[in-house]
């Protein structure tokens, strides 16, 4: 992958000034290294074209911020009194070095209320009510983050995070969702096997399910579906026609759909069609890269993007001035021993930038 000093010298983004590498200079970007030993060069600012000698001269208008959101209550248990791992992410993603290698602020964690491995009877979903807290928990420290003009990295946890993160949004108007996810998560407690809402969660952001859960502060939904974009998913399979997959007003790029007209033209479309929103968030969940590349999830599915088509979709999201935001979900790092999932993940966010 193309290296991040490299590419960042190239393009002046918001996000490049959010992740602080563009820094205010008149004079020189001094020779350094990154987190793994990258040699920066040393480029004086008359070198560069002049759009990028404007934006380093400029104030940076947000600060990338990385937020922790460790919440696994939207899974089943692995095992007969065990908890899922992805609560583990964040803080080994960290370790791994996406801190530094995003050159972000880190703004801590929230934690999440205590897991429950039984499914509440009322709503055949697991942890319902403690989802619903820690949503406008989690909405509320985006909304902080939001309001002082960061821009937030969160750092699953499950998919049952988007609630909080499209919560959040909600309260401030209307957004777009890039939904990036080898799966469409359009379940309802009657389709559902497991009772797990990181399977439901986009159905829940788009108001389909129980009150408790898509009525928070009686906001429903919190996105529209036609500002949803789900985007590389394989499950359901299109032509299966099934009520789980992804249906008019919502916008569907299947995997097979990517492959046929490219990653770049795709991922072009999708991010050109959220534009028209005041803004749109993105969430990632790292199953929808093929098992090869990423084995540390939930449901490793065969299929999926590669990481290099990944990166492409992400950089092109990213770098929008419409981009207010992103998350990510679903690495179980008790799956990755070697750390080497853990590794992929920080080179393609830091490549993405």
């Amino acid at each position: 992958m193309e290296s991040l000093t490299r590419r960042s010298l190239l393009k002046a983004s918001p996000l490049a000034l959010a992740a602080g590498f563009l820094h205010r200079s008149s004079t020189a970007i001094s020779e350094g290294e990154d987190a793994r030993g990258r040699v920066y060069p040393n480029l004086k600012e008359n070198s560069l074209d002049p759009k990028i000698s404007g934006a380093i001269k400029g104030e940076p208008q947000q600060h990338l911020t990385v937020l922790g959101a460790p919440s696994n209550l939207g899974l089943k248990p692995p095992s007969s009194g065990k908890e899922p791992g992805v609560r583990y992410m964040a803080d080994v993603l960290r370790e791994h070095g996406l801190v530094a290698r995003l050159h972000a602020q880190d703004a801590g964690t929230v934690i999440p209320p205590k897991y429950e491995s039984t499914i509440d009877p009322s709503t055949r979903i697991r942890n319902a009510s403690a989802i619903r807290e820690y949503s406008i928990q989690l909405a509320d420290r985006l909304g902080s983050l939001l309001d002082q003009r960061r821009l937030p990295v969160v750092l699953g946890g499950d998919c049952s995070i988007l609630l909080g993160s499209t919560l959040a949004l909600r309260r401030r108007g209307r957004y777009g969702l890039l939904f990036i996810d080898g799966h469409s998560d359009l379940l309802t407690p009657e389709t559902s096997q497991s009772g797990g809402a990181a399977g439901m969660d986009l159905a829940l952001a788009t108001g389909i399910g129980p009150e408790i859960l898509t009525e928070i502060e009686s906001s429903a939904p919190y996105v529209q579906p036609s500002d949803v974009v789900v985007f590389g998913y394989r499950f359901p399979a299109p032509e299966e026609r099934s009520p789980a997959g992804p249906h008019p007003p919502m916008t569907a790029f299947s995997l097979d759909r990517i492959r046929t007209e490219g990653i770049d033209q795709a991922g072009a479309a999708a991010v050109t069609h959220l534009e028209g929103r005041p803004g749109f968030w993105i969430h990632v969940d790292l199953d929808v890269l093929s098992p090869d590349w990423m084995p540390a999830v939930d449901s490793p599915d065969p299929g999926g993007m590669t990481p290099t088509e990944l990166t492409k979709v992400l950089k092109r999201a990213i770098w929008s001035r419409k981009c207010v935001g992103m998350e990510l979900t679903i690495y179980d790092p008790e799956r990755d021993p070697t750390g080497r999932c853990a590794d992929l993940i920080v080179d393609i966010l830091s490549d993405a930038v």
